[in-house]
């Protein structure tokens, strides 16, 4: 059954304004080898940059009203998911914050450890396409800066790390079973990127949506068992220290077959005029 992994399925709201320039810091290195499904428990001190959604008003506030993830690429801008600011996951009017918040240094949901820093604007991707869940991306400007080490570089077209193979590893707070058993710590999960055609094979359209190599990539395993899963929208996949990818869709989670889509960091970077400097976008 097709997912979006954001804690209830949504429809996305009318599209904000034009997307903003990130000011991107050098780039924290991500840990080596080393949610999530088939995931295992992290330290948010070994991967500074993920950071967590909150809406208390709309998710209660027993895991600090957690309901998806981001990645901080610049001191005051977090990447997440289109789809996770949506008028029906925040109650609110297209562009309004509400009570949205970014907790940043808290491993565990249930302590007070870390900073919960209020968004100040929602910017979504102006080429944001709903149906196909095409470019789903938005960027959230935060009202306090974060540690200059707390940035996480993102990896361009042509970038090694998009190859076929590649390790990565999938962070996310959200459902750690399939089955509705929601994370109260960071987990994460080993993956491998897989090549377009294997995605486009999972997902060739029809009742699943399609995949679409050019804003999109796909990571999993063949026998599956590791995936994000619903409330991990807008985690951050991450490879050879770098960016690659969004949390964003899927059918099931780690079912064998169907592995998980991400939005494609390098269109990101594409859709924002290639604004990013070399070393944060993952040059050699």
């Amino acid at each position: 059954m097709r997912r979006l992994m954001v804690r209830t399925l949504v429809r996305p709201l009318v599209l904000a304004a034009a997307a903003t320039v990130i000011p991107l810091a050098g780039a924290a290195p991500a840990t080596a080898g080393g949610i999530v499904v088939g995931g295992f428990p992290v330290d948010v001190a070994d991967s500074p940059w993920t950071v967590a959604l909150s809406s208390r008003d709309r998710f209660g506030g027993t895991r600090s009203g957690q309901f998806c993830g981001g990645v901080a690429v610049g001191r005051t801008t977090v990447l997440t998911a289109a789809h996770c600011v949506s008028a029906a996951v925040l109650g609110s009017p297209p562009g309004r914050t509400g009570d949205l918040k970014v907790i940043a240094g808290r491993t565990d949901l249930r302590s007070a450890q870390g900073r919960e820093i209020p968004v100040s604007r929602i910017g979504v991707n102006p080429g944001y396409d709903p149906d196909g869940n095409v470019g789903d991306f938005a960027l959230l400007t935060l009202s306090e800066a974060l540690p200059a080490g707390s940035v996480l570089g993102m990896a361009a077209e042509g970038d090694p790390a998009y190859a076929p193979g590649t390790a990565a590893l999938v962070y996310g707070w959200g459902d750690s079973s399939g089955a509705g058993d929601y994370a109260t710590g960071l987990r994460a999960a080993r993956v491998r990127v897989l090549s377009d055609a294997r995605c486009e094979e999972a997902y060739p359209g029809g009742d699943d949506r399609r995949y679409r190599a050019d804003s999109m990539l796909c990571a999993g395993e063949e026998a599956g068992g590791r995936d994000a899963c619903q409330g991990d929208s807008g985690g951050p996949l991450v490879a050879r220290g770098r960016l690659i990818g969004l949390v964003s869709w899927g059918s099931g989670c780690g079912t064998p077959g169907y592995p998980g889509v991400y939005t494609r960091v390098s269109a990101v970077v594409t859709a924002l005029g290639g604004q990013v400097p070399r070393a944060a976008a993952g040059g050699r």
